[in-house]
């Protein structure tokens, strides 16, 4: 997440003076496509992660959606379950796999 933070911040300050709702929205947006139509992003790939169905198939582009949004509220990381799932990951049934 971090990275994929850091790639939102630098593009704020080039094209939006490091405006906050900005790369916020770039944050998401970047998260809806990588996560919505390819199961990961950038930082996911870069540490060898995938966001994955629970059922092991591919990410549906509504279940990105989902994650996504929840993911920009910031709450639901910080509510997990016993298998270390926050809520931006169990309301759209998904999992962040390992798979390198």
């Amino acid at each position: 997440m971090c990275i994929d933070w850091g790639l939102s911040m630098l593009l704020s300050w080039w094209l939006f003076n490091f405006n906050d709702l900005a790369t916020l929205l770039l944050f998401c947006v970047g998260q809806i496509i990588g996560v919505g139509f390819t199961g990961h992003t950038i930082g996911h790939r870069t540490f060898g992660l995938q966001v994955q169905s629970m059922d092991g198939s591919a990410v549906k582009p509504l279940q990105g959606l989902i994650r996504s949004l929840l993911l920009c509220l910031a709450i639901p990381v910080f509510v997990t379950d016993k298998d270390q799932r926050g809520l931006h990951d169990r309301l759209p049934k998904t999992i962040l796999v390992n798979i390198k």
